[in-house]
């Protein structure tokens, strides 16, 4: 086998299984080939990717290490994918009413939300997180990516429980927007107690349902190590959560002038070495 094929099929298993650790003997005995070959055409493809900022390749030394695809996303991929919500956003055809707008095609969007995954993965991916945790159901997809990119189990919470889920533990929380009490179930075999998660959402007023997450997560004694949601309201600026970091704000949405107010997150783009070399951040929406 040529080094390009070697190196080629490297990156596309790499790519393919972000942030999986895989042993320098799995690639010696895929290819063939000595450890030293095998060796250089890792070398060989984490250039490659550097020189077209397409992603990072790690090499852990030990007895347990090995190679892996840690996330990653670039400073112009990054502000892409959020001009590209922004503007698909300011359609005022997607006025629903009471400071809401039309998502749904956004949050099923499959590039969107694989970009988003990316960023809050390359957020949250040194916190040590065991799962990460939605709630049904459109904070699934970009849920979903944001665990593929980390390696990590996803855990949907319900909120009705099924019997398909076996035992679960219910509990019953204010919605944050209308201030009504709902239910939100977990099935009891979904997580491990005294774990850590992190908590992705697709959109957030007044932070009810994630506050809910995280109360019926404690009763598994598990920690929130991280939470982020693709929209974040402005208002009300008093939250019922602190720590969270969002991709896009939300203003004021006039639907008697079709105005709405959108912007990014301006840490993002201030800050671009936030992004690109994924170093922690807590944003309390203020």
């Amino acid at each position: 086998m040529k080094r390009t094929e070697r190196v080629g099929a490297i990156i596309k298993i790499l790519s393919e299984n972000p942030n999986k650790l895989y042993s320098l003997g799995y690639f010696c005995d895929l290819f063939n080939a000595a450890k030293s070959s095998v060796s250089e055409d890792i070398q060989a493809a984490k250039q490659i990717l550097a020189n077209f900022d397409l992603g990072v390749i790690e090499t852990i030394s030990g007895a347990g290490g090995g190679v892996r695809l840690v996330p990653y996303i670039s400073d112009t991929e990054a502000e892409r994918v959020l001009n590209q919500i922004c503007d698909k956003l300011r359609d005022k055809n997607r006025i629903l009413g009471n400071g809401f707008l039309y998502t749904s095609d956004i949050m099923f969007d499959s590039d969107i939300v694989k970009r988003a995954g990316q960023i809050f993965a390359c957020r949250f991916k040194d916190l040590g997180a065991d799962y990460v945790v939605t709630i049904e159901t459109k904070g699934i997809p970009v849920a979903l990516m944001t665990a593929h990119m980390l390696n990590l189990p996803l855990v949907v919470i319900r909120r009705e429980s099924k019997i398909s889920e076996g035992s679960t533990v219910s509990i019953n929380y204010f919605s944050g927007s209308t201030e009504r009490i709902q239910k939100m179930s977990i099935s009891k075999r979904a997580v491990t107690p005294g774990t850590k998660a992190i908590i992705i959402d697709d959109f957030m007023r007044a932070g009810g349902s994630v506050k809910g997450i995280s109360e019926i997560l404690a009763e598994f004694e598990i920690e929130v190590v991280g939470t982020g949601v693709v929209i974040a309201a402005k208002e009300p600026e008093k939250k019922k959560i602190q720590d969270f970091f969002p991709l896009i704000y939300i203003g004021a949405v006039d639907a008697t002038e079709k105005t709405i107010e959108i912007f990014p997150n301006n840490l993002i783009f201030n800050k671009k070495k936030l992004v690109k070399n994924c170093k922690p951040l807590y944003n309390d929406a203020k």
